[in-house]
């Protein structure tokens, strides 16, 4: 991953762990628990947290975890990827809260339906946890497999959305 150089950081807490939020003049970069596979290391990054971008992403990730937002309006800045990645990272974001996906779905509607182990590596180095929903990813017949901040928070993280949630194939 590559980082505008405007990316500044600030650290947050939430209901399922710390969070490292990041973001660019172009718009929110990062959001990361701590721990989590593929986070860099922001330590060069200065601390920004009255930045409008962190502050914005910040309140929307509470109401989220309070149950009073379900979808987020925030400008993201997905450039640090390679365009494959900014592909599959922009189709995430056609899942709807309350609805899941599989990697072939995605695949298939990126119009790579043979890559979809490439796929499985783009969402699990998706940069902005919970706000772009890889967590909404499902592997075949809807097993919950695969997430970069450990299978416990995927399966908060969908139960926080639906209990009754629509399987997309």
């Amino acid at each position: 991953m590559q980082f505008h150089p405007s990316t500044v950081r600030t650290r947050i807490d939430t209901p399922l762990g710390a969070m490292v939020l990041s973001a660019s003049d172009r718009g929110l970069n990062g959001a990361w628990f701590d721990g989590q596979r593929h986070q860099p290391v922001p330590d060069a990054w200065p601390q920004a947290p009255a930045h409008p971008v962190l502050q914005a992403a910040q309140a929307q990730l509470h109401d989220y975890y309070g149950g009073r937002r379900m979808a987020f309006d925030l400008p993201l800045d997905l450039s640090g990827g390679t365009p494959f990645q900014q592909a599959v990272w922009q189709a995430l974001l056609d899942i709807d809260c309350g609805r899941t996906s599989s990697y072939g779905a995605l695949a298939r509607g990126i119009a790579r339906p043979a890559a979809v182990r490439a796929v499985g590596a783009a969402v699990g180095r998706n940069p902005i946890s919970v706000i772009v929903p890889c967590h909404r990813v499902l592997g075949h017949g809807g097993a919950l497999t695969g997430y970069a901040g450990g299978l416990p928070r995927k399966s908060a993280l969908l139960a926080l959305e639906s209990t009754d949630l629509e399987v997309a194939a």
